[in-house]
């Protein structure tokens, strides 16, 4: 019902999810179309499951991925700690820097799996960063985060291209973009 109300105004909604998780199987189609992709995440779980596999597996230089992380070595009075306790009030586990490890964990694992692709950029942030956005040339999911949930159990909104909304994310993904540092995908040698 509210993705029809909303065809009728306008927002380009094409799908509500009551849960961020629900939209996986959808994010996976979606990214297998992409000619490009962007992703504004608070810890980067997602780009190590199902949804991005098809896309780290396709061939090299087909498309352009760029990825904004938390920095993790960023001060304690950082965005990334200050989401730690957010969320440690309901998850006694997310204590000391378990968030930024989280991250770090994440960084690795691009590392080995695009750390040599030119078309693949990570840039890291401290910007005050309350929804996941993953956008493609065609469609941008958004996932508002709850001060009170991990971010899989939050609505997930999904806007078309052209729409407002859509533009909307892509503009809050250019604004934190241009003020993140570059990561430095590079494997060790």
């Amino acid at each position: 019902m509210i993705t029809w109300l909303a065809r009728l105004n306008d927002t380009g909604v094409t799908h509500t999810y009551r849960r961020q998780s629900e939209a996986n199987a959808a994010l996976a189609a979606d990214l297998r179309q992409a000619k490009w992709v962007r992703v504004f995440a608070s810890r980067g779980n997602e780009l190590t499951r199902d949804s991005f596999v098809e896309l780290w597996n396709r061939r090299a230089g087909t498309v352009r991925v760029k990825i904004l992380l938390p920095d993790a070595l960023s001060a304690p009075d950082s965005w990334l700690f200050q989401r730690e306790q957010e969320v440690g009030e309901h998850d006694l586990a997310f204590r000391a820097g378990l968030l930024g490890r989280q991250v770090q964990a994440n960084l690795d694992y691009l590392r080995a799996h695009v750390g040599d692709r030119p078309e693949v950029e990570v840039r890291l942030y401290d910007f005050p960063h309350l929804a996941r956005i993953i956008a493609t040339d065609r469609i941008a999911y958004l996932t508002v985060y709850s001060a009170r949930e991990h971010g899989r159990n939050s609505p997930c909104v999904v806007f078309q291209n052209p729409s407002p909304m859509y533009d909307f994310c892509l503009r809050i993904f250019d604004l934190a973009w241009s003020r993140a540092s570059a990561a430095d995908l590079a494997q060790d040698s």
